[in-house]
């Protein structure tokens, strides 16, 4: 366990540019420019509006993704396809995902993660309320629901990167790990929201409304974030302002080799890789394992319960790590901290899902390891922007991709290992062995300094009390 430091108020590990009174010290040092050292940030009250926006934001991102799933069962009786494709459909959307995260984040780090969440928002959400049409209109349906589904995860990838840029330009490092906590919550509460409220309308008026709803909802949130947050100003996006799109991405394109060579950027995207990948792995095979370990238990118990933790667990780890660094305490230790409840004390609870339990009990194992898996939305989710936060969307995306591609293969492996040994003992013993890879990585390796700045360039100015 992370051994936590306390510091002076003062203290601050990150690099500070020092105004300078002699007339002839004019030019900043390299990375230092005025941008970095006032940050724009947000004021509270801008933050707290933000917030709850970017956090319904998420919830539609959610409602929105979920939708098929939920959709796919009576679709497959409709148009009368095989499990192999109700397969294809719902995985065609992994493979968008993946390939629009590293865009998603570099081109938030130039133009600013609020236009590409506007723009992604208003395509996602088209898509979804026009997803009917095409599986009506269209000869084969099949084939424009795998089109679809590949298209929407195209446009939900860039989500998470600019939210990560977001943040890092404009919300300060010691409130930096409640919002994303918050935010990351919207997820957890749109599982909830879909679940509940689509079910009810996929019974009462077809699984078109599923679509139609939580479609145009999005779009409304995205007409809303434009005319009232961003003043009606069009999110444009051109060539022009993706080259120069200000010091802190020039920045980046000269140092990104050297940063991805930093111990603790690799340490970043190892840990990220291990903890996206074994919730990836929870979140699929969890269903499977109550219905199989407990065939009269009632779905919505196991399928609500664990979301309903999730929720409050992700916002008070993002109250306490923000206390903790208001009190003094060293950035890199709560990160720290945060990173072991979440892969440390949640694989303690993943294991005793390994033992002859009864039914409420084995709910209780699975929330309180799903609630401590939230705590990462303070840890290594946060970590990424006290490292780089001039080109913090690209580096998630970049970590964001991995960790989506290493989900799938453990799908596939837990899969293999349950039909192989014919036990969830393999199982949840292989996701609490990733963990710990990626805990102890953190551990050992994780800092909050900033490491986009090349120190051989920045120039030391002496500092008169």
């Amino acid at each position: 366990m992370a051994v936590i430091q306390k510091y002076g108020k003062k203290h601050s590990p990150d690099l500070v540019c020092h105004k300078e009174s002699h007339p002839a010290d004019k030019v900043g040092a390299p990375g230092c420019q005025k941008k970095w050292t006032e940050h724009n940030n947000w004021s509270r009250p801008e933050a707290r509006v933000w917030t709850v926006v970017l956090l319904l934001g998420t919830c539609l991102l959610y409602c929105a993704r979920v939708a098929m799933p939920i959709c796919a069962f009576s679709m497959a009786e409709q148009f009368n396809w095989t499990k192999k494709e109700s397969g294809m459909v719902l995985g065609s959307f992994f493979w968008g995902y993946c390939f629009t995260q590293v865009f998603g984040g570099y081109v938030s780090d130039r133009v600013g993660g609020e236009k590409v969440l506007l723009l992604a928002a208003a395509a996602w959400g088209s898509m979804t309320a026009f997803t009917p049409i095409l599986a009506h209109f269209c000869s084969q349906p099949i084939l424009s629901m795998t089109l679809a589904r590949f298209l929407m995860g195209l446009f939900q990838g860039v989500h998470y990167p600019s939210l990560a840029s977001l943040c890092s330009q404009r919300v300060v490092e010691g409130e930096r790990g409640f919002l994303m906590s918050t935010v990351g919550s919207g997820s957890y509460l749109g599982t909830l929201v879909i679940g509940g409220a689509g079910s009810l309308m996929l019974d009462l008026y077809g699984w078109q409304s599923v679509f139609y709803v939580s479609g145009l909802l999005s779009v409304l949130w995205a007409y809303i974030m434009w005319k009232y947050l961003l003043k009606g100003e069009g999110p444009i996006i051109t060539l022009e302002s993706l080259g120069s799109g200000g010091s802190q991405s020039k920045l980046s394109k000269r140092h990104w080799l050297r940063l991805l060579k930093q111990p603790a950027v690799c340490a970043v995207i190892v840990t990220h890789l291990c903890t996206a990948s074994t919730f990836f792995t929870l979140l699929s095979w969890l269903p499977t394992f109550f219905k199989d370990t407990f065939p009269d238990a009632k779905g919505w118990v196991f399928n609500v319960i664990p979301w309903l933790v999730a929720i409050p667990s992700s916002l008070f780890s993002g109250y306490l790590s923000d206390h903790l660094i208001s009190q003094g305490y060293d950035t890199a230790s709560v990160r720290k901290l945060m990173q072991f409840f979440s892969m440390g004390v949640s694989s303690v609870f993943t294991l005793l899902l390994c033992g002859n339990n009864t039914f409420p009990w084995a709910v209780a194992f699975v929330s309180a390891t799903m609630g401590f898996t939230t705590f990462s939305h303070s840890g290594v989710s946060v970590n990424v922007q006290d490292l780089a936060p001039s080109c913090a969307g690209a580096l998630f995306g970049v970590m964001n991709t991995f960790g989506a591609f290493l989900g799938v293969l453990l799908v596939y492996l837990s899969g293999y290992l349950i039909e192989t040994t014919g036990s969830w003992t393999s199982v949840f013993t292989l996701i609490t062995t990733v963990n710990l890879l990626g805990l102890c990585t953190f551990l050992a390796f994780a800092e909050a300094r900033r490491l986009d700045i090349d120190p051989s360039k920045v120039r030391h100015h002496n500092i008169h009390i």
